[in-house]
């Protein structure tokens, strides 16, 4: 399943606006959207290139056919540049609905790239100009690699790690740890049987919390039994 992005919204709002209306050319397309186009990739950022391509007539030039691009940067082209391997497929059938949006594509230098065009009729169906939003996502790539390599790796033997708990005081503490242990089961207490209830003891003596001070009681009610029915299953979990 495909994530739609505030990018994908955009260029779909443009395609909206574009397919409610014929273009007798590019340069009339150009002069409509050249504005939209600034005004997209200053607001999205330096990773966000916008680039309008010409594709008017029966003998479009694919090695020339951008009319305007904002942050070329992101795939190292210039006004004059050119088309993509898609405009191979919409010069193929020029009448069909070839708007794409949130697809994969890849630059020469191999990154990652998210990307969607819009295309603009004339009034016989034929397309004459295309819209291509593109979205480098190394930026965001290079972010999360950052984050996971401050993330804490959990260690060979994990289980048998020691796991520290703080609180304001030691009652905050053993609730910190019975909630932890409850939420290890995998479901509601209300949900709980007999079994799992007593697992829930089992980790608690494993850990020490029914050493503590009024811990049976506590336990107790979060599990909603009895206290003698919590010493019950404590005499099993140990056994």
């Amino acid at each position: 399943m495909t994530t739609r992005t505030a990018t994908d919204d955009t260029a779909s709002a443009l395609a909206d606006a574009a397919a409610r209306q014929t273009y007798e050319t590019a340069d009339e397309v150009l002069r409509l959207y050249q504005p939209v186009m600034r005004a997209l990739a200053t607001a999205a950022g330096p990773s966000v290139e916008v680039v309008l391509h010409n594709l008017d007539g029966s003998d479009v030039d694919l090695d020339h056919t951008i009319m305007a691009i904002e942050n070329g940067h992101v795939t190292g082209r210039a006004v004059g540049g050119p088309s993509t391997s898609l405009g191979l497929d919409v010069l193929k059938d020029r009448q069909r609905n070839h708007d794409a949006f949130g697809y994969r594509a890849v630059t020469s230098d191999g990154r990652e790239l998210r990307s969607s065009s819009i295309y603009f009729h004339n009034a016989a169906g034929d397309i004459i100009a295309s819209l291509c939003i593109n979205v480098d996502l190394s930026p965001l790539q290079q972010a999360r690699n950052m984050i996971e390599a401050l993330l804490p790796v959990p260690p060979v033997g994990a289980e048998e790690a020691p796991q520290e708990h703080f609180g304001s005081d030691l009652l905050s503490v053993m609730d910190q740890m019975i909630s932890e242990a409850i939420a290890e089961i995998g479901r509601p207490v209300e949900q709980m049987s007999r079994d799992d209830k007593i697992a829930v003891l089992e980790k608690l003596e494993k850990r020490g919390v029914t050493q503590m001070r009024k811990s049976i009681e506590t336990i107790a009610k979060r599990l909603h039994v009895s206290r003698v029915t919590a010493y019950a299953y404590l005499d099993e979990a140990r056994s």
